[in-house]
């Protein structure tokens, strides 16, 4: 993969639409929730780009489990959850690749 990018798929589970972010290394550094309609989902992605500049939008987790982030929308709402990292500078890491990379990503739409 050279180039980071939105992926967007249906689950066939429960048939709602996800998008996850993958950087350039093919990483996923961020996904999202289960949207109802793929509208919805790319709705989803628009609030990740505009929001995922902002240091404010970066919700830090710390838990025994491991450390993680949420990126939030402007009201408060999750917009995106990134994977459990064993430390904060893992995590914080993670936030970077997320700030650097979703703004100009492509949209791959997988079903």
């Amino acid at each position: 993969m050279n180039n980071p990018k939105f992926q967007i798929f249906k689950s066939s589970a429960n048939s709602q639409f996800y998008f996850r972010l993958r950087a350039a290394n093919g990483e996923i550094i961020l996904g999202g929730e289960g949207y109802i309609s793929k509208q919805s989902c790319q709705n989803g992605i628009i609030s990740v780009k505009s929001n995922s500049s902002w240091d404010l939008r970066y919700d830090k987790r710390s838990t025994a489990a491991g450390y993680s982030f949420n990126l939030l929308a402007a009201n408060g709402e999750i917009v995106g959850r990134s994977e459990v990292y064993n430390s904060s500078q893992a995590r914080d890491n993670g936030i970077a690749a997320v700030k650097r990379d979703a703004p100009n990503a492509g949209i791959e739409d997988l079903g």
